[in-house]
């Protein structure tokens, strides 16, 4: 494979980019905005402008001047992990408060970066290997509610749903099994695409959102108004930006070795940056937290085409992509079975990830084991009794009942506490970056 490619390879190679995380950054606003009932203009808006911002964070992340963007081929989308808690907030304080928090934690990320690069020692592999894949765990009832149908719908649970959900599995698994390569990178788009024609003709799809959209969607401040700033939320948000930071390290690092890149503090530092700029953006455009998508790290492994030009390509396509409000309608009419179907198998990914990172730790060292147990227990508790905190004021109640919060915390704390008491210095960033 060419590694400079030019002209209409780069396209294409960009466009190969935007094909492998499509499905993954259209399916965050999807999730998040019908779990909140928002309407099917509403959903189109979400969809469009968060492939926009996609977009441009791609471009800045790509960048690399003297303040900001790490300078890697790598390519930035909704993260999957602040999912839950954008959905507890928006259930909570409203749709508002989502981006008011998304704002401050942007800022924080933002204004932080420097002393962020120089706290990336606290991550180490048995901290970011359970955040993720407590992550993962976090997500797959979500993916699995939205098999049957999604939660409070008429027909949950039906021979239809059920059908739907498993045949976009299959097809997945399918060309997975039988296929290499591109093929294979497209299977979660492949079987989303499959299981709406196949609801089209069951009736199951409703495209009457796609006549009435506009050709070209124009961005605006605060679409659905002001922002609120709520306390709880505002904490809540910050942390999930900091798990965020944690799970782009791991990218970064694995990046910079596909590309023969040492990757250093101030690598770290513009890097940040970036992201948090991106979810700055997103805020006052009422986009979504944004970081490092692994599967397109994983691509850039599997092409080895490391020039940046392919990615500023890509970055290129998203915002052509976000400003047709028509194609972001389409992704809205894709049935909530078939898209059960889809995460059900990424948001299990997820969690693999998470334990492919845990195998590099050594979990015979009796506080790893700790670090591990009582962080995932913590927070698959603090999910499914959320009772627990019920006396704690609401805007700490928020905070602890998020499952990912809890365990994300968990395992920061339980590892500077073994770490102090063992007398030692968790993981530096150079063994990190072997690890990742």
């Amino acid at each position: 494979m060419d590694d400079n490619p030019k002209g209409a390879k780069v396209f294409s190679l960009g466009l190969q980019h935007v094909l492998a995380m499509y499905a993954g950054a259209i399916l965050v606003p999807l999730i998040v905005g019908r779990a909140l009932n928002l309407t099917p203009t509403q959903l189109a808006y979400l969809v469009g402008i968060d492939l926009l911002t996609c977009g441009i964070a791609t471009l800045i992340q790509a960048w690399r001047n003297k303040y900001i963007g790490i300078g890697l081929p790598i390519v930035l989308g909704s993260s999957f992990v602040a999912v839950t808690p954008m959905i507890g907030i928006g259930n909570q304080y409203g749709v508002n408060a989502i981006y008011g928090a998304i704002i401050v934690a942007g800022l924080f990320i933002l204004v932080c970066a420097p002393l962020l690069g120089k706290m990336v020692k606290l991550f180490p592999p048995v901290v970011t290997g359970t955040v993720v894949t407590i992550i993962g765990l976090s997500l797959i009832p979500v993916g699995v509610t939205n098999m049957a149908g999604g939660e409070g719908s008429s027909d949950f649970g039906s021979s239809e749903n059920l059908l739907l959900a498993f045949g976009v599995l299959a097809v997945i698994l399918l060309l997975n099994r039988f296929f290499t390569g591109f093929a294979r990178a497209l299977s979660v788009l492949a079987g989303i695409i499959a299981g709406t024609v196949t609801a089209y003709f069951m009736g199951k799809v409703d495209l009457s959102g796609v006549g009435d959209a506009s050709w070209v969607l124009t961005p605006q401040l605060f679409y659905f108004g002001t922002p609120v700033f709520e306390p709880g939320a505002i904490i809540t948000m910050m942390i999930v930006g900091m798990v965020i930071v944690v799970e782009s390290t791991g990218m970064f690092f694995a990046a910079g070795r596909v590309c023969g890149k040492e990757i250093n503090q101030r690598d770290l530092t513009k890097g940040y940056r970036a992201e948090g700029f991106a979810i700055l953006l997103g805020g006052f455009v009422n986009s979504f937290p944004i970081n490092t998508f692994a599967q397109n790290v994983g691509l850039l492994e599997l092409t080895k085409v490391k020039t940046r030009n392919v990615v500023l390509a890509a970055g290129g396509i998203l915002i052509f992509l976000g400003f047709i409000p028509k194609i972001a309608a389409l992704a809205t009419a894709i049935p909530t079975a078939v898209l059960g179907g889809a995460t059900v198998v990424m948001f299990g990914m997820v969690v693999s990830s998470g334990i492919r990172m845990l195998s590099a730790v050594d979990l015979n060292n009796q506080y790893n084991l700790l670090i591990v147990a009582c962080s995932i227990s913590l927070s698959i508790g603090s999910t499914y009794v959320p009772e627990l905190f019920a006396a704690l004021p609401p805007s700490l109640h928020i905070l602890v009942s998020d499952g990912v919060i809890t365990g994300s915390i968990a395992a920061i704390l339980l590892n500077l506490f073994f770490s102090i008491r063992s007398g030692k210095v968790e993981l530096p960033v150079q063994e990190q970056k072997m690890s990742a």
